[in-house]
């Protein structure tokens, strides 16, 4: 299926419509919680749209807001603790129901340490990602390189989740996982309250 792309100024098209699942990603000017912000949130509803949505300061995104934080809705992202501490940051909200196919990816592909986005999309539909425009400038106007970027980071999580879902039942692991899902919001208030990589549970 190919998806259509729509691109968004400031916040997600009001009557776009999701079922029981909504993949994110974000784009941020940077890596650091502290210094950087975010610039784009791109959103994939599983039936064929995927939602690029530019945004700045002061960031007045209803709809954007009201889908993060609607508990009916899973929020399936690949390295939710980065995109959950700026939507925190930035948003001011708590993403709800998430689940997280890298921390998913860590708990029963035990025999790689690698877990990118790249290297699942490669394994489970042998696609190779185009990370090119990974570290360009995302707070500048978006060009069609980086819309089409975005909207790679999130057209292959629905499917994702599902397969990783099927492997955490046969390994035991799925409420191991779901735990470790509920914890995001937890361990992005420790982020950015200043603990980023201290073990607080250490002697």
């Amino acid at each position: 299926m190919k998806n259509k792309i729509i691109y968004c100024e400031d916040d997600l098209v009001a009557g776009a419509k999701f079922k029981a699942e909504a993949a994110i990603d974000t784009e941020m000017t940077g890596l650091s919680l502290s210094r950087d912000r975010l610039c784009v949130a791109q959103v994939a509803d599983g039936a064929g749209k995927i939602y690029v949505i530019k945004l700045a300061p002061p960031y007045r995104c209803p709809n954007l807001k009201k889908l993060l934080a609607d508990p009916g809705i899973c929020k399936i992202f690949h390295f939710a603790r980065a995109d959950i501490g700026m939507i925190r940051k930035c948003l001011g909200i708590e993403v709800a129901n998430v689940f997280c196919t890298k921390i998913a990816s860590r708990l029963v592909r035990t025999y790689t340490d690698k877990h990118s986005l790249k290297t699942l999309v490669k394994e489970f539909f042998g696609i190779d990602l185009n990370k090119d425009e990974q570290t360009s400038d995302w707070s500048a106007k978006l060009s069609k390189k980086q819309v089409e970027y975005a909207a790679g980071d999130v057209a292959y999580l629905h499917g994702l989740k599902n397969m990783l879902t099927g492997m955490l039942e046969r390994e035991g692991r799925l409420a191991l996982a779901q735990k470790c899902f509920g914890f995001l919001n937890v361990r992005a208030e420790l982020d950015l309250d200043g603990w980023p990589d201290e073990d607080i549970f250490a002697h």
